[in-house]
C-alpha cells in the first residue's frame, strides 16, 4: 500500500535529486533536499483538506489528482507561476522574464519580492474563506467547542464569512499594506494593490467554491435516486443521467483543489527565494515536495484516516485560517518558513492527539467507534 501509494513520489525524488546533482553539483543537490522538506513541511495542512474532498470522488479523477494535477502543480505552481508574476509586475513579456529568470536571478528576485503584497493578498483572502467557511458551519462532530459553538450559532447569519474576510481586508490595507516589504529593505504603499488582489481572491474562491458546491450538491441529490435512475435507464436503454453529473461534481471540485493549491503554494514559492534564486533548482525542490502532498492526500482518503482521526480536518482548516493570517502580515513583516511551517505542524499535531484521546474515550465507554457523532462520547474526549 505505501509503495503503491507512494511509488512515484519516491522515483521522483530520485530523478530529481539525480537532475540536480548534473545541473549544480553536490551543492545544488542539498538545496534541492532542503526545498523539498520546506514545501511538505509547509503543505501538510494542505494534505489534510485534499483529503477531504478528494475522498467524495472516485478513482479515476484521483488518478487525474495524481497526474495531470501533478503537472499543473509543478510545472504551473513551481515553474511558471514565479515567472507569470514577475512578468505582470515588471510589464514584461514572457519570454524575457524567463530569460530574466535565468540570466540575472537577482533582478528576479527583486522582481518577485515586490510583487508579494499582491500574491499574499489573492493567496491570504483565498484561504481564509476557506475556514471562515468551515468555522461558521454548524457540524455534528466539533473539537474547540467553547469556540466553534458560539461561531456556528453566528455562521446562520447571511454572507457573514465574506463581511469578515472584507473587514479583515479593509484593515490589512490600511495597516500592514501602508509600508508594503521590498527588495532591499525598503517600504511602498501598496494599498490599493492589496485590495484588488484581496478581492480577486475573494471573487475566485466563491465563483470556483460555489460551483463546485453547487455540482456537488446536485449529485448527492442524485444519489439518493440513483438505483432508481439505473433501473429506469436499463429498461429505457439509456444512459443513467448520474453519471454525466457525477463528471461535472468531479471536475469542479478537482478545479477547486487546483485553486486550493495555488494559494497553499504561495507562502512556499516566496519562501523558497530565501535559499536560491536559481529556477530550476526551486521547481525541482518544490515539485518533489508537491509530489508528496498529493501521494499523502490519496492515502490519507485509501487508509480513512479522516473517518478514524475526526479532529484532523479541523486542525488543518486552523491552520488554514493562521496561514491566511501570515500570508496578509508578511506583506509588511518577515516571518520565517520555519515559524509558519511549525503552526500547521502543531494544530495539525494537537487535532490528531485530540483525536486519539476521543478514539480511547469511546472505546472505554463502549461507543459506536472512531467516527460516532455521539454527543456524550465527544463530552468524554475531553477536548
Amino acid at each position: 500500500m505505501l509503495l503503491k501509494t507512494f511509488g512515484w513520489s519516491f522515483a521522483v525524488t530520485a530523478l530529481g535529486l539525480v537532475a540536480a546533482v548534473f545541473y549544480g553539483g553536490w551543492q545544488a543537490f542539498g538545496i534541492v533536499a532542503i526545498l523539498s522538506i520546506l514545501e511538505i513541511s509547509l503543505s501538510f495542512d494542505n494534505a489534510v483538506i485534499n483529503a477531504g474532498i478528494l475522498k467524495k470522488m472516485n478513482a479515476f479523477w484521483q488518478k487525474i489528482f495524481l497526474t495531470v494535477g501533478v503537472l499543473i502543480a509543478v510545472f504551473g505552481m513551481r515553474l511558471v507561476f514565479p515567472v507569470v508574476i514577475v512578468a505582470i509586475s515588471a510589464k514584461l513579456g514572457p519570454i524575457e522574464a524567463i530569460d530574466l529568470s535565468f540570466n540575472d536571478p537577482d533582478r528576479y528576485k527583486e522582481l518577485v519580492t515586490d510583487a508579494h503584497p499582491s500574491i499574499a493578498a489573492f493567496g491570504g483572502m483565498f484561504l481564509m474563506m476557506i475556514f471562515l467557511d468551515f468555522i461558521f458551519e454548524d457540524r455534528d462532530i466539533q473539537w474547540l467547542r467553547w469556540i466553534e459553538r458560539p461561531l456556528a450559532k453566528l455562521g446562520k447569519v447571511d454572507m457573514l464569512s465574506v463581511c469578515v474576510a472584507l473587514i479583515v481586508l479593509l484593515i490589512a490595507s490600511m495597516t500592514v499594506a501602508t509600508h508594503a516589504h521590498q527588495h532591499g529593505g525598503g517600504h511602498a504603499d501598496k494599498a490599493s494593490t492589496v485590495l484588488l488582489s484581496g478581492i480577486a481572491g475573494l471573487i475566485t474562491y466563491l465563483i470556483v467554491g460555489g460551483l463546485s458546491g453547487f455540482f456537488e450538491g446536485k449529485l448527492e441529490e442524485e444519489e439518493e435516486r440513483e438505483q432508481e435512475a439505473e433501473e429506469e435507464a436499463k429498461k429505457s436503454g439509456k444512459p443513467a443521467s448520474a453519471v454525466l453529473l457525477a463528471g461535472k461534481a468531479a471536475f469542479f471540485m478537482f478545479l477547486y483543489l487546483e485553486v486550493l493549491d495555488a494559494s497553499f503554494s504561495f507562502d512556499g514559492v516566496i519562501g523558497a527565494f530565501a535559499i536560491t534564486n536559481e529556477i530550476v533548482l526551486m521547481a525541482l525542490g518544490l515539485g518533489i515536495g508537491a509530489m508528496y502532498v498529493r501521494s499523502l492526500t490519496v492515502y490519507l482518503v485509501r487508509q480513512g484516516t479522516l473517518d478514524d482521526y475526526v479532529y484532523l480536518e479541523h486542525g488543518a482548516h486552523y491552520a488554514i485560517g493562521a496561514l491566511s493570517v501570515i500570508l496578509l502580515v508578511t506583506i509588511r513583516y518577515e516571518i520565517n518558513e520555519i515559524i509558519t511551517g511549525l503552526v500547521g505542524v502543531v494544530l495539525i499535531a494537537w487535532a490528531f492527539w485530540s483525536s486519539v484521546r476521543r478514539n480511547k474515550a469511546l472505546a472505554a465507554a463502549g461507543g459506536e467507534g472512531p467516527g460516532s457523532t455521539d454527543s456524550k462520547a465527544e463530552v468524554s474526549s475531553g477536548v
